[in-house]
């Protein structure tokens, strides 16, 4: 939260202090079983952790995109929104009270969908406008795996530019963990349940058949998949995450990177 606030406050110095720290309370109440009658996230890859991996990566994305000048420039309001946004954009993935069925996991192939309900709730209730609440569903739309994001209704470019950014981030984010390939054994196990909970067995969850199938394609998944989304989808976004920009190295790339070439090395280990 630190770290995002200090973004914030670079890139709008007169903005509001008190909106990054408020936000973070709403996230923190949501996936701590604080808020309505939603129990605690119980999804252990999509866990809150998650959610913060791609929060600072988000932010560091549109810090160094202001800092680069670019066009169309970034509004303190897409800023709030954005960050919203990222925050919420998991939240299909928890759990009413009375649902003691399996983990928030099961949720996993409409959980974009469910996510957007939760944020227009939650908005509404703290007072959002239509349009805001508009925005952040639209920019969580783009985090979907499948997601055609020419039909997703952007009611504007910067609004467009929020949501490639907010998809950016929750790739580079968790990818870039330390932990990143400890954790693949638990996506797999998400992945597992959401398919036995999934009438469409075609489905990105059910393309696995173990832990270590998952671990062996996942580094043809970032160079065939991801990277295209990057480039392509979201228009390049990421390199105003290079330090110094322009040319300067990219940390998330380079541990991206790491954590790919640490994959291959284990593939033996895994019987793949």
């Amino acid at each position: 939260m630190a770290e995002v606030q200090a973004a914030y406050l670079t890139v709008f110095p007169k903005g509001d202090p008190f909106f990054v720290p408020r936000a973070f309370g709403w996230a923190i109440e949501c996936f701590t079983g604080y808020y309505d009658d939603y129990q605690p996230i119980d999804a252990r890859y999509h866990d809150f952790e998650h959610t913060l991996q791609g929060t600072l990566c988000m932010a560091r994305l549109l810090r160094g995109r202001h800092l680069a000048g670019a066009d169309p420039q970034l509004t303190q309001r897409m800023f709030q929104l954005g960050l919203l946004a990222m925050l919420l954009h998991d939240t299909g993935y928890l759990k009413k009270r009375d649902d003691r069925e399996g983990t928030g996991a099961k949720y996993t192939v409409i959980h974009v969908g469910r996510s957007a309900a939760f944020a227009a709730r939650l908005l509404g209730q703290k007072g959002f406008s239509e349009n805001d609440t508009k925005a952040v569903q639209n920019m969580i739309r783009c985090t979907g795996v499948d997601a055609v994001l020419s039909v997703i209704p952007f009611q504007s470019e910067m609004e467009r530019v929020g949501g490639f950014a907010l998809g950016t981030a929750d790739l580079l984010g968790q990818m870039a963990a330390d932990d990143y390939a400890d954790k693949l054994p638990i996506l797999y196990a998400e992945f597992a349940e959401a398919a036995r909970y999934s009438r469409d067995r075609t489905r990105f969850v059910a393309m696995f058949s173990s832990a270590a199938d998952l671990m062996q394609k996942t580094p043809d998944f970032w160079e065939k998949y991801v990277q295209l989304k990057l480039n392509r989808d979201f228009g390049g976004l990421y390199r105003f995450l290079n330090d110094p920009y322009p040319y300067g190295p990219n940390h998330y790339l380079e541990r991206i990177e790491a954590n790919m070439a640490l994959l291959r090395q284990r593939l033996p280990a895994t019987g793949a």
